[in-house]
């Protein structure tokens, strides 16, 4: 299975999007173009007759289908957090930090209780890698589905969107189980392999979500609940998700 390869390439896309261009190397457009004709619409009118939001879909390839919805979500919104996806393993761990400092009065801390944290997912490499980025497909795939907006059809251009992305056919497999899944926050939580891991999985989760609707923002408490993450945590990390927009 190559997650690590699919969430760099789902962060490159945060990262082009959020400059307001695409450093994924996926022909979005083009394939986007295809899909509306399959859809019975137009993208260049920014429509579908299936109630598919094609012009919002052009922010991101898979990412886009993640978050786009027959509301409509605009890619550029708050709803989407590019830069919290983009950058979510360093700021996950400036949201610890900045709780540390809060708690101790200072911006010092203590080393051996930063390494008992975890590192950061860019850090990682091998096999340690692969299983932090699984976590955090898991949680976005997860959020994503909070308000209940994905069905079959657009599960199915989703796991396409993946594969263009250069996915191999168990990680192919593995997305289409997690669309299909129950959303359960607490197996979810127990996927985390450290304090940094779980971090990362609730930021990433804010970035593709949208706290004021009521569903998301009961996953969202769930979520934080299940990774016993305090709720001066998770308000930190919602902060940061915000800030980097």
């Amino acid at each position: 299975m190559n997650a690590s390869k699919i969430l760099q390439q789902l962060m490159q896309q945060a990262g082009g999007s959020q400059k307001g261009g695409s450093s994924s190397g996926v022909d979005v457009k083009g394939m986007l173009s295809g899909l509306s004709k399959q859809l019975g619409g137009s993208s260049s009118k920014g429509g579908s007759s299936s109630g598919f939001d094609m012009k919002s879909l052009l922010g991101g390839g898979a990412m886009g289908m993640l978050v786009g919805s027959k509301r409509g979500r605009s890619m550029g919104g708050k709803a989407l957090k590019y830069g919290a996806i983009a950058g979510v393993g360093v700021l996950a761990w400036k949201a610890w930090q900045s709780s540390q400092a809060a708690k101790n009065g200072n911006t010092q801390q203590n080393t051996a209780q930063a390494a008992s944290e975890g590192e950061r997912v860019e850090v990682l490499s091998g096999e340690y890698q692969e299983r932090r980025s699984l976590e955090l497909l898991q949680a976005m795939i997860m959020a994503a589905r909070a308000d209940g907006h994905i069905d079959e059809q657009e599960q199915a251009l989703i796991t396409e969107q993946i594969d263009a992305l250069g996915a191999d056919q168990e990680m192919l497999n593995w997305v289409e189980r997690q669309l299909k899944a129950p959303l359960d926050a607490q197996a979810l939580a127990r996927e985390a392999d450290s304090p940094q891991a779980a971090r990362e999985m609730y930021l990433i989760s804010v970035a593709v979500t949208d706290d004021q609707n009521p569903m998301e923002r009961a996953w969202l408490d769930q979520l934080g609940s299940a990774l016993n993450l305090p709720k001066e945590m998770t308000a930190e990390l919602e902060r940061q998700a915000q800030q980097a927009g």
